[in-house]
C-alpha cells in the first residue's frame, strides 16, 4: 500500500481561511525553503485570492510573489488555483485572456493548476485545461463539493470522468465549505478510483469539525493525495493540521513519514507571523461551527466576512445573513459557494437583510439569474428569473457565456500604453482583471492613494443615484462598480 501524498497549504489557502489571505512574501520566505526540504507532494502558493491581495494590500507584483517563492522552494511542485473562465477574478474572460494568463504562470514556475468552476459547468473549464496541456504543466480538474437535491454522489462521478477525457491529469475533490462527510468521502472516492485513471485528490477544510475524519475515509478509500496546512494557520476555516493528520494515522499501512522536528519549527515560525496578523485573525475562525453544514459558507469567505460585515456596520447581523444564504442559493439554482458564486451569494444575503427579501438583487446575482457564468446545477426560481429579466431588459442564455465575448488582449495591451504602463503580457493579464490596482502598484504617485474596499467583499458599498421613478444603486463588489436597480414588491 502506497503511503498517502500530502499536499501542504500554509502559504496560500492557510491564510487566506485564517488571516484573510494577508500573508505577505517577506513572512513566507524563511519558511519557504524548510517547506521545500520536508517532501511534500506539491506547496500550494499562489492563485484564489493572493493575486488580489497583492495588488490591492500588499503592494506586491504576484508574479514576482511566483517568481521568488519558485527560487525559495525549487525542488517541490507549486500548486496554484484557478477559477476557470474567471481567472482569479469574479466574471468570465475572453479565452485569450485566459490563455495569456496561464501562459505567464507556467513561464514563470508554477507547475500544477488546480482549475475550478463555481458552478461545475465543465464549458468553463475546456480553455484553462487546454491553455495548461499546452504550457506542459499539470492540470488538476477540481469538483466543487455541495450538499444540495441535485449533487450526488453519482453526477460528482459523472463529472470527473468528463474531467478525465477533456485531459485533466489528476482530479480534485474540491469541498471548500467543509461538508462533506466521512461516508459520503469514502463512496465517492471508491466510485471515482473505480470509474477514471488518474490520480485522485481531496481538498477540504475543517469548519465543521469534519476534515480529519474525511480524510482518514478517503485514504481508506484509496485517495491518492489530501491536503493540509499547519497551525495557526490550519484547523478551523482551513485545512487540517499537518502533525494532527499524521498522529491520525500513526499506525496506518499508508501513514507518510515527516520530519517532525522540522514540522514543529514550522509551527514556530508561524505563531508568530499569526500574531502579525492579529487585525485579520479571529477565534471564530478557529473553533468548529456545526452550523455550516446548514448554510455551507466557505472557509476563505467566512474570514472575510465577518471582516466586511463590520466595515459595513452589520456585525451585529451575521447571523441573519447567514441564515439567509441557503434561500438565496436555492433560488439561484442551488449553486455551490466558490469563489466568485460565495461573494454573489454573500451580497445578496446582505441586501435581503438589509433591504428586504429579492426586493433589490445586485448585478453579479442577475447575470448568474441569466446564465452569463454559466450553467447553474439547478433551475432558477421563476419568480426571481422573471424579476431579473424585467430589471435588466435582457433574456437569459443557454450558450458558453466566454462564447460572446471578443478576443481581449490586443484592447488590453493598448489600455495598458494609455496608461503609461507597460504592455507585456504579464501586466496585461493582471491589468485586465484589476485595472486600479495595477496602475497603483506601477506608478508611485498612484501607489499612495487610500486602500479600496477588500475584493471579497460580501458586504458591497452602496451609493443610490435617482434614475427617473427609479432608484438605481452602485455597488461595488470585488473592487468593481456596477448598477443595481431597486424593485418594490407586493407583499
Amino acid at each position: 500500500m502506497k503511503p498517502v501524498l500530502f499536499n501542504n497549504t500554509v502559504l496560500r489557502d492557510g491564510h487566506q481561511s485564517m488571516a484573510a489571505t494577508r500573508m505577505s512574501t517577506p513572512q513566507m520566505l524563511p519558511a519557504a525553503p524548510i517547506l521545500d526540504s520536508m517532501g511534500f507532494h506539491g506547496l500550494e502558493t499562489w492563485g484564489g485570492a493572493t493575486i488580489d491581495a497583492c495588488l490591492r494590500f500588499l503592494n506586491e507584483n504576484p508574479f514576482d510573489r511566483l517568481r521568488t517563492l519558485k527560487k525559495a522552494a525549487p525542488k517541490t511542485p507549486q500548486i496554484m488555483l484557478l477559477r476557470g473562465q474567471n481567472i482569479v477574478q469574479y466574471t468570465s474572460f475572453p479565452d485569450d485572456v485566459v490563455e495569456a494568463f496561464v501562459r505567464c504562470m507556467c513561464a514563470n514556475g508554477m507547475d500544477i493548476i488546480r482549475i475550478f468552476d463555481a458552478l461545475n459547468d465543465t464549458r468553463n473549464l475546456e480553455t484553462a485545461i487546454k491553455a495548461v496541456k499546452q504550457s506542459g504543466k499539470h492540470a488538476r480538474g477540481e469538483l466543487c463539493y455541495t450538499i444540495s437535491p441535485v449533487h450526488t454522489v453519482e453526477n460528482f462521478v459523472k463529472m470527473g470522468v468528463e474531467l478525465e477525457k477533456m485531459g485533466c491529469d489528476s482530479l480534485g475533490i474540491k469541498d471548500m465549505s467543509g461538508i462533506i462527510q466521512p461516508r459520503i468521502t469514502y463512496d465517492m472516492v471508491k466510485e471515482l478510483k473505480s470509474k477514471i485513471g488518474i490520480p485522485v485528490t481531496l481538498h477540504t477544510h475543517d469548519t465543521a469539525g469534519l476534515g480529519a475524519s474525511s480524510y482518514l475515509a478517503a485514504i481508506d478509500a484509496g485517495v491518492d493525495c489530501v491536503e493540509v496546512s499547519i497551525s495557526p494557520f490550519a484547523n478551523g476555516t482551513a485545512q487540517p493540521d499537518t502533525q494532527r493528520m499524521l498522529a491520525l494515522l500513526e499506525g496506518h499501512p499508508r501513514c507518510p513519514e515527516f520530519d517532525k522536528e522540522k514540522l514543529a519549527e514550522l509551527r514556530d515560525y508561524f505563531e508568530d507571523v499569526y500574531k502579525e496578523l492579529a487585525k485579520f485573525t479571529s477565534p471564530a475562525n478557529e473553533r468548529v461551527d456545526s452550523d455550516i453544514l446548514i448554510f455551507q459558507v466557505p472557509g476563505g469567505m467566512l474570514s472575510n466576512f465577518r471582516t466586511q460585515l463590520k466595515e459595513q456596520g452589520m456585525a451585529g447581523r451575521i447571523n441573519e445573513v447567514v441564515h439567509e444564504i441557503p434561500v438565496v442559493r436555492e433560488a439561484l439554482g442551488w449553486i455551490p459557494l466558490v469563489t466568485p458564486t460565495s461573494q454573489i451569494v454573500g451580497t445578496q444575503a446582505m441586501m435581503n437583510v438589509k433591504f428586504g427579501r429579492w426586493k433589490m438583487i445586485c448585478q453579479p446575482a442577475q447575470d448568474i439569474a441569466l446564465g452569463r457564468y454559466g450553467r447553474t446545477p439547478g433551475p432558477i426560481d421563476p419568480a426571481i428569473l422573471a424579476q431579473v429579466e424585467k430589471l435588466s431588459g435582457k433574456k437569459a442564455i443557454t450558450q458558453r457565456p466566454a462564447d460572446l465575448l471578443e478576443p481581449g488582449m490586443e484592447k488590453v495591451r493598448k489600455q495598458c500604453v494609455d496608461k503609461g504602463l507597460p504592455s507585456d503580457d504579464e501586466t496585461a493579464v493582471l491589468f485586465a482583471m484589476f485595472p486600479q490596482q495595477v496602475e497603483a502598484l506601477l506608478k508611485p504617485k498612484a501607489a499612495a492613494a487610500p486602500e479600496p474596499k477588500p475584493a471579497a467583499a460580501p458586504a458591497p458599498a452602496i451609493v443610490p443615484a435617482a434614475n427617473g421613478g427609479a432608484t438605481k444603486l452602485y455597488v461595488t463588489l470585488g473592487g468593481n462598480r456596477h448598477e443595481v436597480f431597486v424593485e418594490t414588491l407586493a407583499s
